[in-house]
């Protein structure tokens, strides 16, 4: 369908440089990318440059790039860059924090211990702009000419940090692509990216630098060797758990809508599972519990069409299936009302539906049973179609007494018991058995 188009998944800009691919890490599945150089580059100097966008945030840490215990990653919702090798710790971590499981993080490591003044052997950018207020900033713990493990003989972990003094391992949970890194050059961030003249938007741009020894770039457009090094060094990093279903096209110029870790208990209080790049979701238990989707519209500006779709599993459950799903407003999502799902059924607006086995549901869904929720966005007459298995199931249109213009409309979804999974399909599916 239309919506299903690279055009039409706007959560970015067209750039002119367009990034086809980005790999997707799950921590559950203990999924990294792994390399050890057989020779030391220069571990004094070096930049790196990657766009990263988380899934599930968390008090644990999710690691972007190592080597030993010099790494770049996420500290609960903090960025964090350790330098520590041998017996000197330093590190930074930002006062900043990074929650938007919606967003392209660009994210930009300057080392370069040669220099005299303390607070310039480090630097961190995220997304054009430097990072300067830290909760943490042991500046005066890295001496002139300190050799980090970057670029260092020790393994090189791409999604992953393992300390080697203990078992403990962080794993990455999101997509991450244009991974750079630059042996022997400190580089700051328009070698990388750029801010858009129309819109003041960073973004991507190809860089055209060398790589020195140990450097490295990974695009992710070869699925069948998705550690390949595009730089021409051929320093190939080695998968572990990922196969070709990893590759994704949610990218920092296609950002795809995925469902939102923050808003996972807009109804509900159990704990739910978000898997598969946040597109695939396992309800808790004993309750609905809702989740939206990352990027909302607002149907009545202009028009569109813009469609969504999930993939319906009981799990063995003998209580069968019990989903709700379908496109839901702000209002209500902010409302104080507690059955979020009654609300949104009854708004004037009706765009929500639910299939289950249980009234008031308006149908059945089945294990294996896809449906699709297609917003026709046109002021005169807009409307909703909802598809079971490609065949329009339902149409529903708007009340004219409710005030939709000046809402915003997010896809949802609620769950019920841990036996409920869904699979959904915002255009970048990771299970080969939705449609796209």
């Amino acid at each position: 369908m239309e919506t299903l188009q690279r055009t039409a998944n706007r959560g970015s800009i067209s750039t002119g440089y367009d990034v086809e691919n980005s790999l997707k890490f799950e921590a559950d599945n203990t999924e990294y990318l792994s390399r050890t150089p057989s020779s030391a580059g220069n571990r004094k100097t070096w930049t790196f440059s990657g766009w990263v966008k988380r899934t599930e945030i968390g008090s644990g840490g999710n690691t972007i790039l190592s080597a030993g215990d010099t790494y770049i990653q996420f500290d609960g919702n903090a960025l964090q860059i350790n330098f520590r090798a041998a017996s000197e710790n330093f590190f930074i971590i930002t006062n900043r924090l990074f929650r938007d499981t919606s967003a392209w993080y660009h994210i930009v490591v300057q080392c370069d211990t040669t220099q005299g003044t303390a607070s310039n052997r480090a630097k961190v950018w995220v997304n054009g702009v430097q990072e300067t207020s830290f909760s943490t900033s042991t500046y005066g713990n890295m001496s002139q000419n300190y050799d980090t493990l970057m670029n260092s003989t020790n393994e090189h972990e791409v999604g992953k940090y393992s300390n080697e003094e203990t078992t403990y391992a962080n794993f990455f949970n999101g997509y991450m692509a244009e991974m750079h890194l630059v042996d022997g050059t400190a580089l700051t961030p328009t070698s990388f990216g750029e801010f858009d003249d129309d819109s003041g938007i960073w973004k991507p741009k190809a860089y055209t630098g060398s790589y020195g020894t140990n450097g490295f770039y990974l695009d992710f457009e070869n699925a069948s060797s998705l550690g390949a090094d595009s730089s021409g060094n051929g320093n190939n990093f080695t998968p572990t758990n990922i196969t070709s279903a990893d590759q994704a096209t949610d990218t920092p110029t296609n950002n795809f809508c995925t469902l939102n870790f923050n808003t996972g208990y807009i109804q509900g209080s159990d704990a739910t599972t978000f898997t598969q790049g946040a597109t695939t979701r396992q309800g808790g238990s004993s309750s609905y519990n809702g989740a939206l989707g990352t990027i909302g519209i607002n149907p009545f500006v202009g028009s569109a069409k813009w469609y969504w779709e999930v993939e319906l599993s009981a799990n063995n459950n003998g209580n069968g299936i019990e989903l709700g799903a379908g496109w839901l407003a702000t209002s209500i999502i902010q409302s104080t009302t507690a059955d979020k799902a009654t609300a949104g059924n009854n708004a004037g607006f009706q765009i929500w539906t639910s299939f289950d086995y249980d009234p008031p549901g308006e149908g059945t869904g089945a294990d294996g049973d896809v449906f699709g929720f297609l917003l026709q966005c046109d002021s005169s007459n807009p409307n909703l179609k909802i598809y079971k298995n490609d065949t329009l199931f339902t149409t529903r249109h708007t009340a004219t007494s409710y005030d939709f213009e000046n809402d915003f409309y997010f896809p949802v979804v609620f769950i019920y018991n841990t036996g409920m999974k869904a699979f959904f399909n915002f255009g970048n599916p990771f299970d080969a058995t939705v449609s796209s």
